[in-house]
């Protein structure tokens, strides 16, 4: 049999195919999506999960003209695979390859960048208001799952969409699961439990006997007429009916026929409606339909056993697996600590905490703004809450830390994950801002651990600290430092001097304090002497040895994973300014003022040079030693890492 997807270069490819072949195609389809993402990593279940439903869309829709809004996107590679991208499918996630996500500059067929939830339907209603005040007539439409539909964002949206009455069609892609199992109130109103073959059949039987008697299709017929009625009281419609949105609804999410003839009659319905859609995340791959959450988000895998390719060495204990398993122990001495994490408790960590303590532990959904006043509250009633968020992912509560934490110096601890370059998810989840954004909120103390050991005594000490406190740290494995087993609580705003030296001062934050004494290592070979700061603190800074080491050297570096303006560096600059130090030169090493693209970390960090070779370059341009004569910057990078 011919390799349908092999000739389809556009959506115009498939209108022609029989519901026989769009079938076939959409098996082709899944086959290169495992197969692609066992060797490049990726979303894979959410994405098995909507090929039919891709399919449907484009087949029905007229993109790009029409616009189709991928919520997230994390569902999105058979929308890449129809639009003209399979010849470089292979680069998915990939250094210069396509991204895992919806990207503008990448294909006219993604009208939408995304990468965070719970943004496509005002994006949605936005563009449709846009295309009516020009008057045009493109369709609308946008694709949302059930997790993303728990956060307020969507509901903002959805409540807007229902007073405009525009003509937006909103595809709720009902799967049960985000990353991890959906919690909360409208999940469980979401449930197909309540929409599936008991009152499908209950409906059929019904008819039937009232049409077996002498007067029941006259009682039917009344009944047809109130079938609205019928659907809001039986189906989660009853919440979209009250907001004036039209429901349709649930459908079998991989019958393709079904989805095509409903989604030709919903275009011809005026104003906004809502078509509920029911799919299995992983369909077609077995071992990702059993486990959904492990599939989600995943590294190159074995396509036979599903499990991950093994490694040729072993590795250290990621800084999340540490931070899960300190603030376990802490928290079997203090019964004050709660944990809160919003849709994430794996990739934080907390599922473990979870099983220790499922009382004290609260998984709030996609809503990172109410899981940070949730914490202020149980602050205010005596708790230490933990809130465990990814950086990325944090920059959505921001008001609610100034507001409902910080004005009021609560003592909620912010664990903030995936710190930094997070790798081949790209631009919308580095963490590229926390430290400027977190730095300017009076009374934040703000730290980031060098190693894990440090991480673990970081934790012990926010969680005596009486205030607002951020525990920073990076994606991936810790360098493999032995723990301690007493914990201890680090004098808040004292940083520590690693190596003493007279020529430089290399100031850094986090993990890089051992880029600095990797490159201090290699200076030394050329006769440079370099102190070594691991600043430990962002806020508030150690200013008396920052100012001793700038008096001593007369030249800084400061390195820091994070934005350059406005981040480490930029406080640095100004406790030198505030106590008039100089003449002292700096050089600022961290991120650029761009969007740093996908790609390994490793990568990534020697791109915009925070790697050994680059802070090595950075010292010899700043200090001409006169015994030593300076690298070419190849000759630098040739240095071993």
């Amino acid at each position: 049999m011919a390799c349908l997807l092999e000739s389809i270069e556009s959506p115009q490819d498939i209108k022609g195919l029989n519901i026989k072949e769009l079938n076939q195609l959409a098996s082709e389809i899944r086959h290169k999506i495992i197969e692609t993402v066992a060797e490049t990593g990726g979303h894979l279940a959410p994405s098995l999960g909507t090929v039919e439903l891709t399919i449907a869309l484009h087949y029905v829709f007229d993109a790009p003209k029409d616009r189709i809004i991928w919520d997230v996107g994390h569902q999105a590679y058979a929308h890449k695979l129809l639009t003209g991208r399979q010849d470089r499918f292979n680069t998915l996630r990939k250094y210069k390859g396509i991204s895992g996500f919806p990207r503008r500059c990448e294909s006219p067929y993604d009208v939408l960048n995304t990468g965070h939830s719970s943004t496509s339907i005002s994006a949605a209603l936005g563009m449709r208001t846009g295309i009516d005040l020009k008057g045009e007539d493109n369709r609308v439409v946008a694709v949302i799952g059930d997790g993303s539909m728990t956060a307020g964002l969507a509901f903002e949206a959805l409540n807007n969409a229902g007073h405009l009455r525009k003509d937006l069609i909103i595809i709720l892609n009902d799967n049960e699961m985000s990353i991890s199992p959906n919690v909360g109130a409208f999940s469980a109103f979401l449930s197909r439990k309540m929409t599936s073959r008991p009152i499908t059949g209950f409906k059929k039987e019904l008819e039937s006997f009232l049409k077996r008697s002498g007067v029941g299709g006259n009682i039917w017929a009344v009944l047809k007429r109130s079938e609205d009625s019928l659907k809001t009281l039986l189906t989660p419609g009853m919440l979209f009916e009250a907001l004036q949105i039209e429901y349709v609804g649930p459908l079998p999410g991989h019958h393709i026929e079904s989805l095509i003839d409903t989604l030709k009659n919903v275009r011809k319905i005026p104003g906004p409606v809502l078509v509920h859609v029911l799919t299995k995340k992983g369909k077609g791959y077995p071992p990702a339909e059993r486990r959904p959450d492990l599939f989600h988000g995943v590294g190159p895998f074995d396509i036979a056993t599903g499990r991950p390719r093994s490694s040729s060495q072993s590795r250290p204990p990621s800084y999340t697996k540490i931070f899960s398993q300190t603030l376990i122990r802490l928290a079997r001495e203090d019964p004050r600590i709660v944990a809160i994490t919003a849709a994430m408790p794996a990739g934080t960590g907390l599922d473990a905490f979870q099983k220790a303590f499922p009382d004290r532990f609260f998984d709030v959904g996609i809503a990172e703004q109410h899981a940070v006043t949730f914490a202020a509250g149980l602050a205010l009633e005596g708790l230490r809450p933990v809130v465990a968020i990814y950086s990325t992912f944090l920059q959505r509560a921001y008001d609610q830390i100034i507001h409902d934490v910080c004005l009021t110096n609560q003592p909620v601890v912010f664990a903030i994950d995936r710190g930094g370059l997070v790798g081949d998810d790209g631009p919308t989840h580095h963490g590229a801002f926390d430290l400027s954004y977190l730095r300017a909120i009076p009374g934040f103390t703000i730290m980031s651990p060098k190693d894990e050991n440090e991480l673990q005594h970081m934790l012990y000490t926010a969680l005596k600290n009486n205030g607002p406190t951020a525990l920073r740290y990076p994606r991936g494995a810790g360098i493999g430092v032995s723990l301690d087993w007493q914990l201890r609580e680090i004098p808040i705003g004292k940083a520590d001097i690693e190596l003493e030296g007279s020529d430089v001062g290399i100031i850094a934050i986090g993990h890089h304090v051992i880029t600095a004494m990797a490159a201090a290592k290699e200076l030394a070979k050329y006769r440079i002497s370099a102190s070594v700061v691991n600043a430990r603190f962002v806020k508030p800074l150690d200013q008396e040895l920052l100012t001793e080491v700038a008096c001593k050297t007369r030249n800084i570096i400061t390195i820091e994973e994070n934005s350059l303006a406005g981040g480490f560096g930029s406080a640095v600059l100004e406790c030198l300014a505030d106590n008039h130090i100089g003449p002292v030169e700096v050089c600022r090493l961290g991120l650029p003022d761009r969007f740093v693209e996908h790609g390994s970390q490793e990568l990534l960090r020697k791109q915009v040079g925070l790697d050994v070779p680059s802070v090595v370059q950075a010292v010899l341009s700043m200090k001409r030693h006169k015994e030593t004569v300076p690298l070419s910057f190849a000759e630098v990078h040739a240095l071993p890492v």
